[in-house]
This record gives C-alpha cells, structure tokens and sequence, in this order.
C-alpha cells in the first residue's frame, strides 16, 4: 500500500500476544505530510496482508510528525481508550481511516452484536456499515472521535458512533437465573414423579403384569421423549425467551398455532394446581379420618385444606423465582428419599403381618406369577394406558419458565431428556420390584396359612406358605389389585411415604402455579389477544408475572370449591397432549419447510420421526378420552379461526412462512409445465399507477376485474438522477407494499429507476412477473395533460402504447372526468396532519408550563417548543398550497376525492355499455363481463354495440346474440350500429379542428425551404398530409363520439375498442387527439385493445 512519501514505523508486538488482524491508523494530513522535517525520501510500501501468525505481530504505521498521538497503543493489537489516545481534529485537514486486515475499509469485521434484535436483552443491538456507506464515494470529513478507534479495530462499530447504548446498565443485572440442573432438571422430574407412583403403579402392575405394565411406561415413555426430542431441536434454533410451549410453537408455526394452545396450554396448568392440592387435600383428610380429627366432613374439609394450601403456594410464587427454587430442591430431597425408602423396604425381611398382606420380598415365583396380564372386568390395556399415561406428563415443567433460565438452548435439552430418563429408570424398577415381592390378592389374616395335608390352588402364595384362595370368590382388601397403599406397606417407614406423596402433590402444585402466569405473560405481551393486554405487565427485577399469578389462584381456588375434578381431569391431561401434539409437529413443520434458518445445534432429530409423535400423540388423546379429545380440538380450532381472523401484526419467521414461500414456487415452477389455455385466460394486470395511493381510482377499477382471478401489479417508474431514484424507490417499496394489504388490495408493487418513463415502462414490461404469471394487459391512466405537456412527454406515453403492442400486451386506457392523481390532495393532508401534530404539541408544552411565572416560564416554554421542532419556519416551497384560496382549493379537492373513490362504492342499478367495434381477441368483451360478477357491479347489465350495416341490422343482430350465448355471456340488449361511417357534424368537426390547430404544421401553405425547416424544427407536429391521409379516421372518432354522447350519457361505465395507430404513420400529437374527441364529456371510459389472441371460447 502507498503511503504517499512518508516513512512508515513498525511496531512489533511481543510474540507472546497472538492477534487475528491487522490495524492501521494512518493521518492523511496533506499539512503535515509536507512538513515532516523536511524529509522528501522516496516514498516506503508497507505490506498489507494478514499478520505473520509465526510471528504474532500487531503493526502500526504513522506520520513521522505524529508519533505522539499514537504512543497509547498496546502491543497487544488492543488500544487504550484514554483521552489522550484519540481527540477530534478539524474534519478538513485531519482525517483518520481506521484499516481491517491491513487494508483502508470501513467493513467491520464479524460480531454478534450485529445479529442481535433491536431492544436485545443480552445485549444491545449496534449496527454495522450499510452496504451505502461502503459503496458510495468516502466522504472527505470522516474524523475519528475518543474511543472509536477501539471499535472499529474490534469490529464494534463505525467511527464517530455513539456508544451510549453499550454504556447503559444491563438489564439482567440482579435477575435470578437458574442452570440446567435447578432450573430444568429438578423441576421436570418433580413433574413427572407424581402420586400415581406411590398410589396407583402398583395397581398397574397387577391389572397388566410386570410385562405389559414396562411395555406402557415404556410408550408412555416414548410419547414424551419424541416430544423432548423435537423441543430440544427448536429450542437450539434460536435464543430462546419466556413462554415455554407457547413460545416455541409460536416461533415455529406462528401466531394462529401458537395463540391457540397458548391459551388453552396456560388454563390447563391453572387448573393442574387445582387437581394437584385437591391430590394433596385428599391424603391429609384420609390420615385425619384415620384419627377421628375431621374437622367438617370429607368434602368441605378438603375445600378448607386445599385453600389454605394454594395461598401457602401463593405466597412462595410471589416472593420471587429464588424462593420457589429453594422449596422445589427441597421436595425433591423428601421426594428421592422416599423412592429410596421403597426399595430399601423390598429387602427387609417381611413379618407376618406383610405376608398376609401379600408382600413375601423378592420371589421368582411371584415375579413369573405377575409377569402376565390379568385384567379384571371393565379394564384392558388402553384403559390402563389412559390411567397412567398422565403421570409421564410434565416434561414441559423447565421449558415454561424458559425466560428464567441462564441459557434456555443448553438447559432446556438437556435437563429435559436427563429428566425422561431418570424417572424412566425409576418407574420400571418401581414395577418390576413391587411386582416381583407383591401378590396380586391378600385377605390380611395372619390365620390364613397353609396347613399341612391342606389342598392349594396353586398360587405363589401357596407355594409360600399362605392361602388367599377365597379372593377368587370375593373381594380382598389387600394385594397389587386392591391396596393402593402398597408402597407404603413395602417401604421401611411407611410414614416417609406419606411425605413422598406430600412432595409429589405440593411440587406439581408449585410448578404449574408458576408456569400458568409465566406462559400468560408471554401470550399477552405478544399482544395476540387484545384484551389480554393488561396481564403482560410484568414487576421485579425478575419481571414477574404478579396478575398472572393472582388470575392463576383465582382459577384454582374456584376449581377447588367445586371439587368436580374427575371430569376436567381427561381434558386437562387431552391439553398437555395438544402441546405436545403441535411441538412434535412444529419440528416436523420446519423442517419440511426446507428453511435455510432452520440450524438445531441438537442434531438428534428426524422430521418423520417427529411427525410419527405428533400422531402419536393425537392418537394418546383419543385413547384416554375420546370426547375429551373432540372437545379439546373444537376449543382449538375455534381460537384459531379467532387469531387468524384477527390477524395479529407480527412476523416471527415461522415455518408456515417459509413452507408457503416453498408452495408458491413449486406451484409456480409446475405451472411453468403447462401450456396457456385460452379457457383458462384472465387478465393480468401491469397496472401504472405510480405510487398507488396517488392513483386509488385507477387502481380500483382494475382491481375490480382482476382481484382472486389475475395478477395485479402497481407499477411506478422513478425518473432522474439514478442515485437519488434508487435511494427514494428502495425506501418506499415496503411502505407501498404496506399500504396494498392494509387496503385489502390483492396487488403487488413494483418500481424501477430510468433515464426516462418509456425505458422504465419497457424495462416493466419486458421483466415484470414469474413464469406463466406475466402480465398479459397493460392498464394506463389517460393522459388528461396532453395539450400542456412537452412533446416529449407525449411521445413517452404514446411510445408506451406501441411498445406494449410489441411485446404482445393488451392495452386498457382509463378516463374519468376529473382525471386520477390525487398527490396534490395528500399532500395537503399530509401538512394539514403535521399541523396538527404541532399543535397539540404546543398545547402539551403549554400545559406543562402553566406553573411557571414570570419570564423564566416563557424561556422553558421556547426551549421546550424548541426541542419539538415546532418554531421552525416552514419551507417555501410548501408554502404555495396555502396561497391558493381556500374555496378554489376545497371544491376543487373535494371534487376530485370523490372521483378517486367512486369505484370503491357499490354501483347501483344501470348499464355497462360495451362498444366492441373491432375483434381483438374478446378482451373488449372479457373484462366487462368479469366486472358483472363483482359484488359492486353485479345490478349492471351489458348492452353490447357493434358496427353493422343498416341494411342487416336484424341479420347481424341475430349473429352477434348467437356468437354471446355461445359464450355464455349474459346480456341485456345488442345495438348494431350502421351509421358509424357518415360525417359528424359541423359543429362538432370545428371543435376538433380547434383543438388540433395549434399542433398543425401548416407545410402546404408555404414554401418547401421552410416547410423543411418546420418538419425538421418540430417533427412532432401534424402535417397537412397526414391529416389529410387520415381524414376518415378522424371522422370516425368525431362521430363515434357523438354515437356514445347519444346512446352512453347515463351507463355507469363505457367499454370501447381503443383505436390503434400505426407506428411511424400516425403523429402522436394526432393519435392523442383522436383519444381525446372519442372519450370527451363521457362517463368512466375504458378504452380496451388485446393482443389479438383468442381470450373467449364456446369449446369445453
């Protein structure tokens, strides 16, 4: 690199510090580069290239004159940020260009915070150079400000950017995160132990066997670790935030899914803290019971327990995450003891007391006894599937407070699945132990022994020594099939058990107290139901949900007072499963979707396998309760219809996007396989609107006859210098895309930059569309200007015409009376609007002030106006619209905003006349009769004119009915006109001569020197020749006119074949004049040519 003829200094670093890149600051001061001492030494060449990584070295170039200012670097490739490394030189004779791997660039190199979204709370957003201020020419007053040159150099930023953002205090600063273990771990297997592990697996192994019993864990076991599976992939695709379940089928599916299971996903959990307390409610009122302590009876004392309960629980949510974690950690440990406490019981030596009640330790005979099945009546293996399924439920329990959590990718993932597995492991051993030391019946009477010379069934209990052979003829008390406290009977302290079944219920209780209000604040601050909003509050440091919590004890404690939770309890459980249904589904979704943003770090994931668990778990549903299942999938399905019919503002890059990008491409690549039909032809729209809110009527009216059947796309050419055209159409494209769908009109925008607007329209024409979806009719406003315009206005926008016919482009050209741009109407309401503004304003800065006194409240009151804006002067330019007078500029407004909206409104009861008086293929025909169909046109009936002889006017009538009802075009009348062809009359013949004369040459009437001269001087005018060569052409326009002003004054719309001129042989000036007196004091004309192709057909 030059260094222009300057000394260059190196400054190594130490080779014990390795660095990536390359800096230089290099002073490109033309003052002190003459200055140096004089020196004028050849100039020095230092290399560019990425840094010796033998060598480890940082290097430093400088001016010879300026080496002080560069005495605070670092050897390490680090500078110092001290306000003496940097300060601010005049922008004009000192300006610095910070260098990236050696080289003079303003390219950053590679930064997460570049990727960050805006308002982050993992860090604040900067924003790299835009692609511009790489482009364009370097501006030559770029100064280096304190402190910048750190940040470039590390790729933080641009010079001169503030850093204030970077300075702010961080947000998570204070906040309770948890790690994978307390804030996943522990949680889902408090979840998943629940009481139907101390209270009803052993009746599970006695009604399936030990066989059957692990075959159900273990597709229990299945459902819920594909479920684990495809929420570990979502969950390392992306930061993820608070909102668990919802948060991830939201992200990948979208707002509808995500909305729907949202809400019904938070209610559940509500309502599990009430079915959990009652759990808990139940076991304290049996011991009270047992004690003769019952405090009412069985019902209201657990209403009582239970309230109290709920209120404890409460109390730990609201004091804070950290809290609630302490006290999970703590059931856990009575929970683990519990287990432990059983299993120690299975290899304690039984008494007699056990035996009679079945329990003789560990037997081969028991175990081959209840390996098999021996269901009783009413049951079977679903029905026992059903029953135990929901304890394997609970897996969700770390995700739903995904915003806690220090890193929800890591954590989630891997607690989750550890989780599955531990309590995997616990369940089947579980079984296997209590169904290889338990017999399936017992009387509990010591007496009952064997004695000798006594017959024996045959039983493992015989073969031990008892007799429970009366249990095949009535009900025993106890046994795997009828003692639900088995575990308690087999532990080594029974009462540990007891704590253990507390520990289940108060932990579950817990989580799903703190998951409802978590998930709710996620679903309300995405503000997908408006009236929602007030619970997306959020207080502490911790941001805690505190109206969620109380909507959430709300909902329990009335659950609790009903008591009525055996019938909730299936379409609970049929919730869970929808979540787990649609996570399962989600993976599947983005994966087939095929969207490059679709990186799981969590490679183990298969989008068949996931969509094998979506089934599955839909089909869970159904097995557990069937009208559980339809009632869930109805609730489902109505808030989707409600969020979809709402359709929230936001964009989360879903996988239904990216799979409907992948539909519409295929389907556009498949239609590329299909030749065009001419029963399948409609039209399809350029339409040249400019921008298409200056041009609403324009707009509607081809709206009318392409919305849900053809292309539509607004076209506005930018014309001037390229650089500010192509600035103003990239930052406009968005706002006018916006503004289509805000209005509900199904179009597309499009914009190009050109030296002028006929190499705009071509470049349109020629480019715009996909496939076999082009656009096949063009569709112009008419040029109401004409007469004012340059010539070479006039000849863009007849060139347009040709040159559409060139590419085979049909042609419509629209008039109203008062023509179509509305700017000059937005504009004004634009000012009128930003007045406003400033005005209340000023009333809010007013009322602000009114308590001050005195001169100082008159100095705020300014500085305040000041920091508004609002004593600016307002341009002069903008100022002329308020010189024009008021009454001029209000009629003259109001005219004309009726007029660009008169096709919006439902047209009453009249006709739509079609002159078709040239075949152009039945385009002509076409777009009247598709207007029909419109909900706003459909009271209008076609009346068809064609041109005929008057000598078979019945004849031709008859032909023309017959070629329409071979169409199948209805119609309310058929005119055949015949005396198209006569003179107009005078008067009107003088107007157009009238209009035409200032555009005439005249060349007949002088001599052929200068009539040269004028043809040359104004080649766009009309000659006597041509006018002459065209005279009948031009009668028939004057009369056709006077034909529509006769038969068309009231239809609600004319339709008229649009005349076409050849090219080099008609002037435009002439062509422009004969659309003028055709479509001249007419209602809406729409002047239709086609391509000359076969639009209609009577052939099915």
């Amino acid at each position: 690199m030059s260094m222009n003829s300057s000394s260059s200094v190196f400054l190594d670093a130490p080779p014990n510090h390795p660095n990536r890149f390359q800096v230089n600051v290099i002073n490109e001061s033309h003052e002190s580069s003459t200055a140096a001492d004089g020196n004028h030494d050849p100039p020095h060449y230092e290399e560019t290239s990425f840094v010796d990584e033998a060598q480890n070295r940082l290097r430093i170039s400088f001016r010879p004159g300026n080496q002080e200012l560069y005495d605070n670097f670092l050897q390490n490739g680090e500078t110092t940020k001290t306000d003496a490394s940097f300060h601010v030189y005049d922008s004009h004779t000192n300006t610095y260009y910070l260098q990236t791997f050696g080289h003079n660039t303003m390219d950053a190199v590679p930064k997460i915070d570049y990727y960050r979204n805006t308002g982050s709370i993992s860090g604040a957003k900067m924003n790299r150079p835009t692609l511009h201020e790489i482009h364009e020419q370097l501006a030559k007053n770029v100064a280096v400000t304190p402190g910048s040159a750190d940040r470039v150099a590390n790729g933080d930023g641009m010079p001169g950017e503030d850093q204030s953002e970077n300075k702010e205090e961080d947000p998570n600063a204070g906040t309770v995160k948890f790690g994978w273990v307390k804030g996943v771990l522990v949680r889902c297997m408090l979840n998943i132990w629940g009481v139907m592990l101390f209270i009803r697996l052993s009746w599970i192994v006695g009604e399936a066997g030990i066989g059957l019993g692990v075959i159900i864990i273990g597709l229990s076991v299945v459902v819920t670790t594909l479920t684990g599976i495809s929420m570990s992939a979502i969950c390392t695709n992306g930061v993820v935030r608070g909102g668990g379940a919802y948060y991830l089928i939201s992200r990948s599916l979208g707002p509808e899914f995500g909305g729907s299971i949202g809400l019904i996903f938070a209610f559940a959990n509500a309502v599990a803290v009430a079915m959990y307390v009652v759990g808990f409610a139940e076991t304290v009122v049996d011991l009270l019971a047992e004690s003769n302590s019952m405090m009412v009876d069985k019902t209201n004392d657990i209403r009582i327990i239970g309230s109290i309960t709920v209120v404890i629980l409460l109390g730990i949510s609201v004091a804070g995450m950290e809290w609630e974690a302490k006290a999970q950690v703590i059931l856990l440990v009575i929970l683990l003891i519990a287990i432990a406490n059983f299993f120690i019981g299975t290899v304690i030596p039984s008494n007699h007391e056990k035996k009679s009640r079945g329990f003789f330790n560990y037997q081969a005979s028991i175990f081959a006894e209840n390996f098999g099945p021996s269901f009783t009546e009413g049951e079977g293996f679903f029905s026992v599937f059903a029953i135990f399924f929901p304890a394997a439920t609970g897996i969700l329990a770390g995700a739903n407070i995904s915003g806690d959590l220090e890193d929800p990718q890591d954590a989630i993932p891997r607690g989750t699945m550890l989780a599955i597995l531990i309590t995997t492991v616990a369940y089947i051993g579980v079984a296997i132990c209590v169904g290889a030391c338990v017999v399936r019946d017992a009387t509990g009477n010591v007496n009952d022994t064997i004695i000798s010379g006594m017959s024996c069934n045959g039983s493992a209990a015989c073969g031990l020594g008892y007799d429970f052979s009366r249990c095949l003829n009535q009900k025993c008390p106890y046994g795997l099939m009828n003692n639900f406290q088995v575990m308690s009977m087999v532990s080594g302290f029974g009462p540990l058990i007891t704590a253990g079944i507390f520990s289940a219920t108060l932990s579950s209780a817990l989580a799903s107290l703190v998951s409802a209000p978590k998930v709710f604040q996620a679903l309300c601050k995405d503000n997908i139901y408006k009236a929602l909003q007030f619970f997306a509050k959020g207080y502490g440091k911790n941001n805690e949900p505190l109206r969620g919590y109380i909507l959430t004890f709300i909902i329990a404690m009335a659950f609790i007072l009903i008591a009525e939770l055996n019938t909730i309890a299936p379409i609970i459980s049929n919730f869970f499963l929808a979540s787990y249904a649609l996570i399962n589904f989600s993976c599947f979704h983005a994966s087939y979707a095929k969207s490059p943003g679709w990186r799981p770090a969590y490679g183990i994931y298969n989008m068949w396998v996931s969509l094998f668990g979506a089934i599955l778990c839909c089909g869970v549903m159904f097995v557990i309760n069937w009208w559980a299942a339809v009632i869930t999938y109805v609730i489902e399905f109505f808030l989707y219809i409600y969020v979809t019919y709402k359709k929230p503002d936001v964009n989360w890059g879903s996988s239904t996007q990216a799979l409907s990008y992948v539909s519409a491409l295929d389907n556009a690549l498949e239609l590329t396989t299909v030749e065009d039909h001419v029963k399948n032809f409609r039209p399809q729209c350029i339409v040249l609107t400019g921008g298409p809110m200056t041009r609403p009527a324009l707009l509607d009216i081809t709206h009318a006859f392409t919305k849900n059947s053809g292309l539509c796309i607004c076209c506005e050419v930018y014309v001037g210098p390229r650089k500010e055209c192509v600035k103003e159409m990239n930052s406009g494209m968005a706002k006018k895309q916006a503004w289509l769908l805000k209005n509900k009109i199904k179009a597309f925008y499009a914009a190009v930059a050109a030296d002028c607007f006929r190499d705009g329209v071509r470049s349109l024409l020629q480019a715009s569309g996909l496939g076999r979806m082009k656009p096949n009719t063009m569709v112009i406003g008419f040029k109401k200007n004409w007469r004012k315009a340059p010539p070479a206005e006039i000849e863009n926008y007849v060139g347009i015409i040709h040159d559409a016919f060139d590419f085979e482009i049909g042609v419509v050209i629209v008039r109203i009376s008062q023509g179509f741009d509305i700017s000059q109407v937005l504009q004004v309401q634009d000012e009128l609007e930003k007045l406003e503004q400033e005005r209340l304003a000023l009333e809010a800065t007013i009322k602000d002030n009114e308590s001050e006194e005195g001169s100082k409240g008159i100095r705020g009151l300014f500085k305040k106006a000041r920091k508004l804006n609002i004593t600016r002067q307002v341009p002069k330019k903008d100022s002329g619209i308020n010189t024009i007078q008021s009454m001029h500029v209000g009629e003259f407004n109001q005219r004309l905003v009726e007029a660009s909206t008169q096709f919006k409104k439902k047209q009453g009861k009249g006709t739509i006349d079609v002159w078709w008086l040239f075949d152009d293929g039945g385009l002509t025909l076409l777009i009247p009769y598709i207007l029909t169909l419109r909900k706003k046109w459909k009271d209008c009936k076609l009346r068809i004119y064609v041109g005929g002889k008057i000598n078979r006017i019945e004849e031709e009538k008859i032909a023309m009915a017959s070629l329409l009802s071979k169409f199948r075009i209805k119609f309310a009348d058929i005119h055949i006109i015949g005396d198209i062809n006569i003179k107009p009359n005078k008067e009107s013949w003088k107007f157009f001569e009238e209009m035409i004369e200032p555009y005439r040459l005249h060349e007949s009437c002088k001599d052929l020197t200068t009539a040269e001269k004028l043809k040359r001087e104004t080649p766009w005018k009309i000659t006597d020749s041509e006018l002459e060569a065209f005279k009948e052409k031009c009668y028939r326009q004057v009369r056709l006119n006077e034909l529509l002003q006769e038969h068309s004054r009231a239809a609600n719309l004319i339709v008229l074949s649009l005349p076409v001129a050849r090219k080099a042989t008609i002037s435009d000036i002439l062509y422009m004049a004969w659309l003028e007196i055709l479509t001249k004091n007419l209602p809406p004309v729409l002047l239709v040519r086609g391509n000359h192709k076969n639009v209609l057909t009577f052939y099915s």
